[in-house]
């Protein structure tokens, strides 16, 4: 459902990332103050600002999903078969090579805390806001929303087993760090913060009445864009706070550079395996986007929920981010490019 004000946002949402970065580095104070847990009185219950935003941006990720869509993924399956296994075997082809190349650094845990971030990142769901990106191009939206939908539901098994999987690459302290934090999500992160919102959402869409469910959707969708830009000044706060407080130029260097090998491997195996498969060029933009991009978001409110002792892990996650919008981007122009010559007579 295209509001008025959500396309506004939509058309705009790039400038408005980068001025949620901008915020985050000249006025971090509310994104900090934000991060914090808040007492909700006269209730004993308290508010973490950051897995609501989070979960705020999820359901409206369920509440938009056609009807349809999961009827037309059931007659053409291969994408969504293919991006679910490739959502399992990239993490474990590429954080092992990432592995290899750092323990060549001089970083006294052989890069164990970029290693960390990334593991996090690549063991997310999709990122909801993957559809953003088949919406402005020629992809197919039913096989992205599809593969948002199942990975997500299927994240609370296919996140914990990917930590231990590869918490063994870790050096010192990380491995366990890495153990409980997987621990943290099979005991309810990923449930109570990923499962359930955006299975609510896809619930209300398809027991709703038609003119109820577009009301929900109006007051919904320009709310869950704005969660978003609001999540990432938070998390960028806390980032760029960390690095600012104790600078540490090599961590500059080192994370985006990380970030930018992951992401481009990623991206690259999936546009592999959609030219393997021999896909149309729809469904071969949906399958590559869909590998590049995790939900960096629910990572980094994982980092914030159960490492809130290294703040400075954010920074990888947060590069990974806007590589990912980037390369997101170029593979919608290309995908433009790709179909254009099946469309003409």
């Amino acid at each position: 459902m295209h509001t008025p004000a959500s396309s506004w946002l939509r058309h705009r949402l790039g400038r408005a990332v980068v001025l949620a970065y901008a915020l985050a580095l000249f006025l971090p104070g509310p994104g900090l103050w934000l991060r914090g847990p808040h007492p909700l009185p006269p209730t004993h219950l308290t508010l973490n600002v950051s897995p609501f935003l989070l979960s705020q941006v999820l359901f409206s990720a369920g509440l938009q999903v056609p009807v349809r869509a999961p009827a037309r993924l059931l007659r053409r399956p291969k994408a969504l078969l293919a991006g679910l296994v490739l959502h399992l075997a990239i993490p474990l082809t590429v954080v092992p090579l990432v592995a290899f190349l750092l323990r060549r650094t001089p970083d006294a845990d052989g890069g164990s805390g970029l290693l960390t971030a990334m593991i996090l990142i690549v063991a997310m769901p999709v990122a909801a806001g993957a559809t953003v990106w088949t919406d402005k191009g020629d992809a197919d939206q039913p096989t992205m929303v599809g593969l948002v939908l199942a990975s997500t539901l299927l994240s609370p098994l296919t996140t914990p087993f990917l930590l231990r999987a590869l918490a063994p690459l870790l050096n010192g302290g990380y491995a366990h760090t890495l153990a409980a934090t997987g621990s943290l999500i099979q005991g309810g992160f990923g449930l109570t913060s990923v499962v359930l919102p955006c299975s609510a959402g896809l619930l209300a869409a398809l027991v709703l009445p038609a003119r109820w469910l577009t009301c929900l959707q109006r007051a919904v969708a320009p709310l869950a864009m704005t969660g978003s830009l609001l999540l990432t000044y938070v998390n960028a706060c806390g980032a760029l706070g960390s690095a600012l407080a104790r600078p540490r130029p090599l961590l500059w260097v080192a994370a985006p550079a990380v970030a930018a090998l992951v992401c481009l491997l990623s991206f690259s195996l999936g546009r592999t395996a959609a030219r393997v498969l021999r896909l149309e060029a729809s469904a071969a933009s949906s399958l590559t986007l869909a590998c590049g991009m995790n939900n960096s978001s629910a990572s980094a409110v994982l980092i914030t929920t159960s490492l809130p002792d290294k703040p400075h892990l954010l920074l990888p996650v947060l590069a990974y981010g806007l590589l990912q919008k980037t390369a997101a981007n170029r593979v919608v122009t290309r995908g433009r490019r790709d179909a254009a010559p099946a469309a003409r007579p």
